[in-house]
């Protein structure tokens, strides 16, 4: 269980510093990280502090695929959570 936290603190980390070093690049007119990417990692686990990032810094707020997308995948990953905790890892 630890390791899973470990992970999460990092993961979340890691979309902070992603999201807000894209800010910083579409702000000054610099190389991009790509749209794919951030997905990934919200889709990693992510997905928390890059939305809260997304909307604190307000980036990416008119791009209807990060403004849907990213809770959608929160969504998913809550159920999934549940599932899991429901139903045990061994019923997957």
């Amino acid at each position: 269980m630890k390791f899973l936290y470990l992970y999460l603190i990092i993961i979340n980390l890691l979309a902070v510093i992603v999201t807000v070093r894209d800010k910083i690049a579409a702000v000054r007119g610099h190389w991009r990280v790509k749209e794919k990417l951030l997905l990934l990692i919200a889709a990693l686990g992510g997905s928390p502090a890059m939305l809260l990032t997304m909307l604190l810094i307000r980036h990416k707020t008119r791009k209807a695929k990060f403004m849907v997308g990213i809770p959608l995948i929160m969504i998913l990953q809550l159920v999934i959570v549940f599932l899991v905790l429901h139903y045990g890892f061994g019923n997957f």
